[in-house]
């Protein structure tokens, strides 16, 4: 049986999930089994449809909405952890080739739960199960552990523009 690694997508710039969401495409097509938990994410994102259409791949939001605009509060915080708690078992079980942790660098940054929590959970996972932890201001504990951590810089952006997130592209 093969080894995991632990992947990092971190950084201010566009492309965090769009990257761990090819990186399963291409897990799903050579025959893997992708589990992808949505951690403060609530919003009907696109992707959350491929689940659908795709063999061998489940797809779950784990929170309400991003915090773009205000605090999360004690109902965010609950969300957070339950989700934490699901995502722990199915590392530990090993029945997912790729687990995707999508903004789980968020949850921790807003002290849903504590960083020691996730590097806790990565350490008891099975051994050949992948992981892809996305979101801006990844934990340098989480990094260290990390054996692939890739930063997305924002260059540019159209969103300076006022162009609004469009559906099948940011959504």
């Amino acid at each position: 049986m093969n080894k995991g690694y632990i992947h990092i997508y971190t950084g201010n710039g566009k492309g965090k999930t769009t990257a761990a969401l090819g990186l399963a495409l291409r897990a799903i097509s050579a025959g893997k089994k992708v589990y992808i938990g949505q951690f403060v994410k609530g919003m009907a994102y696109s992707e959350v449809k491929s689940k659908n259409f795709l063999p061998n791949f489940e797809i779950e939001q784990l929170g309400r909405d991003c915090f773009i605009y205000r605090e999360p509060n004690d109902e965010d915080i609950n969300l957070a952890r339950e989700g934490l708690e699901k995502c722990k078992k199915i590392l530990e079980k090993g029945d997912y080739d790729l687990v995707i942790l999508d903004e789980l660098n968020i949850a921790t940054f807003y002290k849903l739960f504590t960083v020691e929590e996730v590097i806790e959970a990565l350490k008891n996972r099975a051994p050949h199960v992948e992981v892809v932890i996305t979101g801006r201001y990844a934990d340098k504990k989480i990094i260290e552990i990390a054996d692939l951590v890739t930063e997305m810089k924002e260059i540019k952006h159209y969103y300076q523009q006022g162009v609004e997130a469009r559906e099948g592209i940011e959504c």
